[in-house]
């Protein structure tokens, strides 16, 4: 929940891409982040692996107008609409791009090469088709922005009740060393976005920060293997708000576009 997910820079600034905010070039940049390197199998009418740029300029042509992400878990397909193979793909990936005007979805393949210290990541995103269906349970960003709202009294107040550190000092430290990491990063989402998905983005952060943290045993007094299970099944309903808040904000511009 602290990073940004592969899906999510792929679909914000490939929407960004396809609305003509950005070049190519710099959507490729912005999507691949500091990975070594991204690639697309499986694309219709392209034999192997291809590039990126390629990749998105081709899906544009076959009449791909939008990418929505979905970020499931085990019993919640967040964002999926089938068939079974590559919800089963995407589940086991934690998460995948879904586009719109045409049948297909991309679900990453990661490896990782190199010595200690100098690691490379390499991404392979697999296209496979995609039931054509609302996906499921996305909220609206308004839902999204009011759900996320309670979820961080819930979670504040569940570490409080367990005796996690994290409901205290070591969670405002976590979430102001966030916030500098986003201000220092720049935009995470793409151009075209509304200020208010970036907002929400920023605030399911913050509640997934406390949500790790509490997943941590060395804070607090509740280190016993029951207590952590205490904690996540406490903090589960909370996590999955914070997924489907991420979710909405990465959706956010297709959405808005099939409203109108």
């Amino acid at each position: 929940m602290l990073t940004e997910p592969r899906s999510g820079r792929l679909a914000a600034w490939g929407n960004a891409l396809l609305a003509g905010l950005v070049s190519p070039d710099d959507a490729v940049l912005a999507a691949v982040g500091d990975d070594a390197v991204h690639r697309v199998a499986g694309l219709p009418g392209e034999n192997g692996v291809v590039g990126l740029t390629l990749a998105l300029g081709r899906l544009r042509a076959l009449g791909v107008s939008g990418l929505r992400v979905a970020l499931p878990a085990p019993g919640h397909p967040l964002g999926l609409s089938g068939p079974p193979d590559f919800n089963a793909r995407a589940l086991a990936a934690g998460e995948a791009v879904v586009c719109t005007g045409a049948a297909f979805g991309l679900v990453p393949e990661v490896s990782e090469a190199g010595p200690a210290g100098d690691v490379h990541v390499e991404v392979v995103w697999h296209v496979l088709p995609v039931r054509e269906a609302p996906p499921a349970d996305v909220p609206s960003l308004g839902e999204a922005e009011r759900e996320l709202a309670e979820a961080l009294r819930e979670a504040t107040e569940v570490l409080s009740r367990l005796d996690v550190a994290g409901s205290g000092p070591v969670a405002a430290a976590a979430i102001d060393a966030y916030r500098a990491r986003a201000e220092r990063d720049g935009e995470v989402l793409a151009p075209g976005y509304p200020p208010r998905a970036a907002r929400v983005l920023e605030l399911a952060g913050r509640v997934g920060l406390l949500v790790s943290l509490a997943g941590e045993r060395g804070h607090g007094g509740a280190v016993s293997a029951s207590e952590m299970g205490a904690r996540a099944e406490a903090l589960r309903p909370v996590e999955r708000t914070a997924r489907r808040a991420r979710v909405a904000a990465y959706n956010a511009v297709v959405e808005e576009r099939e409203r109108r």
